[in-house]
């Protein structure tokens, strides 16, 4: 039986460790600290097989090194192309990536960073297929453009957006609280969100974490999956220098407006 698990890390990010309960392997993603892996494996008895980069940020491969050092063999999947130079097994979009009963697609996703990408399976895991997407999209969110454009970061969402309503989310930070006080200044009169934003607050006063969220709520919900829709159109149009002509502009409004807000 597969499980997976969020690894508390840093400030906010959380490493998401997927394992077997019959044999005791173990995949996680994007480790930027060992220590609490090390840990976490040890507390569960765990023994790691398996790395899965997104990108080359510091938070997300800083751990990879010391890792793999405590592992024989230990396969190491990232980017290729990319400035983390650590993968020992390098990937192209559109490749597949094996591990126990799961097939990831590596799909695409620059504008964060030009190097990232996200890990697809439609192989239910706790009843849902599952999508490692990073810092690309978050709830209610998605990353910073660091190294790529509007343009370019739409385009990845796009290629998220297109993926099952019932795919769990498994981003790679807790940025949902801020996230949504964007969204409700963007969007004040929508209810849905509102609503949302209470129950997320309700968690993180329980001391739980708001990911995985749902793929259908984040077309439901997020501004920066929405380029098409009116209220998010509107919103760009009012706080935009000059009026929006494309789908590409509203998103880049959008991102703009989180960017000084």
């Amino acid at each position: 039986m597969l499980t997976i698990d969020a690894i508390p890390a840093f400030n906010d990010n959380y490493i998401w460790c997927l394992s077997n309960s019959e044999d005791r392997k173990a995949l996680v993603v994007d480790p930027g600290q060992a220590e609490p892996v090390i840990e976490f494996l040890a507390d569960q008895g765990l023994e790691l097989d398996t790395i899965l980069v997104t990108h080359h940020h510091p938070d997300h491969v800083g751990g990879v090194s010391k890792l793999s050092g405590t592992v024989h063999d230990c396969r190491i999947i990232g980017p290729a192309n990319s400035p983390f130079k650590g993968a020992n097994s390098e990937v192209h979009p559109g490749d597949e990536v094996v591990w126990q009963t799961l097939t990831f697609e590596v799909l695409a996703v620059p504008g964060h960073t030009l190097d990232h990408i996200a890990y697809y399976t439609n192989v239910p895991v706790n009843g849902r297929p599952l999508l490692f997407c990073g810092d690309t999209l978050f709830v209610c969110g998605c990353g910073r453009l660091f190294e790529g454009s509007p343009e370019q970061m739409k385009q990845s969402l796009e290629t998220l957006r297109e993926l099952p309503d019932e795919t769990a989310v498994y981003c790679a930070h807790e940025y949902t609280l801020a996230n949504l006080k964007f969204a409700r200044n963007w969007l004040p009169d929508d209810t849905s969100l509102k609503e949302f934003e209470a129950r997320c607050q309700k968690l993180r006063e329980d001391g739980k974490p708001t990911v995985p969220s749902i793929l259908g709520d984040e077309k439901r919900l997020n501004p920066f999956l929405r380029w098409d829709d009116k209220a998010v159109i509107d919103a760009a149009n009012r706080h935009a220098s000059e009026p929006v002509k494309s789908d590409n502009e509203v998103f880049a409004a959008t991102r703009h407006g989180k960017d000084t807000f």
